[in-house]
């Protein structure tokens, strides 16, 4: 199986209109961009894309210009950034994509892996702008799984067949829906399942979903937290089964401008089950820092 391929795997694709290819340095980035004012910045997290933000954006587009990429090693972008899938060359990576776009977000915010890579870019180009982690994943696993999961998700990424067999699994009818629901917690419509039901059966996708998690540094990424400046907002929910409620209290307690939200009856995609929460609570961020409390 190839790449995924514009023409066809995204020819359904959400807010396909608002869909453009950006060049940076060693990457060919899928970006959308919708609406005009302020921008904001958001992150999908592993193993996701820009569907991830599909119900989000028009929600956010009448006020500002929602830049939405799919981040390397995920759906349409392609290329490896210098440095390859880490957190700092994710960073840098973003950077040079918000460089060719001409854009400097008043706020960033990220889903699961994407919250760590908001955090990492804002200290690395030392932007001032508030931060938001929905269902962040910024802390190593407790215990032994400290240890075992990276070695583990190294191992799986090194063998070639792992990411095909993956793939191949997902692309059973019904296996992304329970995938889903077991790994996340999370229920989400029909068109949503069927994007991720695209990108998981693609092996090429599967397989920089694998690198990215195989190259995560979250200890060291815990020990960036506490001189992280910018004011940040933490939004967890009550039945996320991907990640625990303690890890994201204890990045709230290192975080020195931080404040926690768990929502009601939600999953690890809790803006997906609920965009207009996930706007709300954006739309309530940016307007502190409109009125003087951009910095704690």
């Amino acid at each position: 199986m190839s790449v995924l391929r514009w023409e066809t795997d995204g020819r359904n694709w959400p807010n396909r209109a608002a869909s453009r290819f950006i060049e940076t340095p060693k990457l060919t980035w899928h970006v959308q961009v919708m609406g005009a004012g302020p921008a904001l910045l958001l992150l999908h997290g592993t193993g996701a894309a820009s569907h991830s933000w599909r119900d989000l954006m028009p929600l956010l587009a009448p006020d500002f210009t929602v830049i939405v990429p799919d981040l390397p090693g995920h759906g349409f972008t392609r290329g490896r950034p210098a440095g390859g899938l880490t957190l700092q060359g994710m960073a840098r990576a973003l950077a040079d994509l918000l460089a060719a776009l001409d854009q400097q977000p008043v706020l960033i915010a990220g889903h699961s892996a994407g919250a760590a890579i908001a955090l990492q870019t804002v200290c690395d180009s030392a932007l001032a702008v508030p931060v938001i982690g929905f269902n962040p994943a910024l802390m190593p696993f407790p215990g032994l799984a400290a240890r075992i999961f990276p070695q583990l998700a190294k191992m799986l990424f090194i063998n070639p067949f792992v990411p095909r067999i993956f793939a191949a699994t997902a692309r059973r009818a019904g296996e992304p829906k329970q995938f889903l629901e077991k790994a996340t917690g999370s229920k989400i419509g029909v068109a949503g399942i069927s994007h991720y039901a695209t990108l998981l059966g693609n092996h090429h996708h599967c397989g920089g979903a694998l690198e990215m998690m195989a190259n995560w540094d979250l200890e060291a990424l815990s020990a960036m937290l506490p001189d992280v400046a910018n004011r940040v907002l933490l939004v967890h929910s009550n039945r996320d089964s991907a990640v625990p409620l303690a890890s994201v209290e204890k990045a709230a307690r290192i975080l020195p401008h931080c404040t926690l939200e768990v929502l009601p009856s939600l999953g690890h995609l809790a803006h997906e089950e609920q965009p207009e929460t996930a706007a709300a609570l954006i739309r309530e961020f940016v307007g502190r820092a409109d009125n003087g409390e951009g910095m704690a």
